[in-house]
């Protein structure tokens, strides 16, 4: 099997520099206060070149989305290989998620309003590129199997559920500047989840 061509290369390289150059400019001035301008600037490409690769500025934020969910699904798939526990494998996970949360919550902010865009079309986008849900659902699946948790539910909607969860629990410390412990507000929500998880 051939690989990518030259040109693909080039573009995936591309690419990979306009993200960059973005996520540093975000970090150090501020998403709001960064111009899709000052980002094409930065990467030493036009300013149509960058929304070729990136139709709005918000977009290049879908790309870090998909990288923590992309690091705590390898997280989950190596920890499901070794055979252990579900849960301890969703709290891990979840431990993951906040840790980032908290670490980039400027980052985080306006990635999070981006899931509750007024236009179906841009949600569903970031919805895609970083589908949480999914990964929740192939924690969940074994504790199914097994009998363990409710069957009234479907697996899918109890892992959107959760996964929603953690997005507006994230959201609501992120926006109002809290300063409570992220850790503590995302393990309450888990713990509340989980009892709504189990067979009564």
């Amino acid at each position: 099997m051939e690989g990518p061509s030259l040109r693909e290369r080039q573009k995936e390289r591309r690419r990979a520099r306009i993200y960059q150059v973005a996520i540093d400019l975000f970090k150090q001035r501020g998403f709001h206060q960064t111009t899709a301008t000052d980002i094409a600037k930065g990467a030493h490409v036009s300013r149509g070149t960058f929304f070729n690769y990136y139709p709005y500025k918000e977009s290049v934020l879908l790309d870090y989305g998909a990288s923590i969910v992309s690091s705590v699904q390898d997280y989950t798939e190596q920890a499901l290989e070794r055979g252990d526990e579900p849960l301890e494998i969703l709290a891990g996970m979840w431990k993951l998620l906040t840790l980032e949360t908290a670490k980039e919550r400027d980052l985080f902010l306006p990635l999070a309003y981006e899931f509750l865009n007024p236009e179906p079309l841009r949600a569903k986008t970031a919805y895609n590129a970083a589908p949480l849900a999914q990964v929740i659902k192939a924690i969940l699946l074994p504790l199914r199997e097994s009998g363990q948790i409710r069957a009234d539910i479907s697996l899918e909607r109890m892992s959107n559920l959760i996964a929603d969860n953690y997005l507006m629990t994230a959201l609501r410390w992120a926006a109002y500047r809290s300063d409570t412990s992220l850790e503590l507000e995302m393990d309450k929500s888990l713990a509340f989840l989980l009892e709504g998880v189990f067979r009564r």
